[in-house]
């Protein structure tokens, strides 16, 4: 008795659809991911020899280094971006749209002048002007 040999057929593995699976959410991945790029900007602030004209409606801000708020060289007690909007308020007055000068110190930390700039955009003045000081350098002769 002859037997015939047994074919053992290896199960096959077809990788096609498998290959377009992964190829298929590689590309989702890459659409959908969204690349940010941060860097820090080396930024040198300028300085002006213009001086401050002021007129007869102005409002002083004054920021020190550590961030006090000064309006009109009174000092404020609470440093919140309400209790600024309403000292800035009173400070104002009956003057409807006061322009408000903005004096900080170098080294006072941003935040603390976006408070007064946002202040006083919700309150409705618009004119805004940054005080500067000339260089120490400089030459007086045009």
């Amino acid at each position: 008795m002859k037997f015939s040999p047994t074919r053992s057929d290896e199960p096959e593995l077809n990788l096609v659809p498998l290959i377009d699976v992964l190829l298929m959410t590689l590309i989702f991945l890459v659409v959908t991911t969204s690349f940010s790029k941060e860097s820090q900007l080396r930024i040198k602030l300028p300085e002006a020899s213009a001086e401050v004209q002021t007129t007869q409606s102005t409002l002083r801000v004054s920021l020190d280094a550590n961030g006090q708020y000064f309006i009109n060289d009174k000092q404020l007690l609470k440093s919140t971006p309400k209790a600024l909007r309403n000292a800035m308020f009173q400070a104002a007055g009956t003057a409807k749209e006061p322009s408000v000068v903005i004096y900080a110190d170098a080294k006072t930390p941003h935040q603390a002048v976006v408070h007064v700039m946002d202040a006083a955009r919700r309150l409705g003045y618009m004119n805004l002007t940054f005080a500067t000081q000339q260089p120490a350098a400089a030459d007086n002769s045009p």
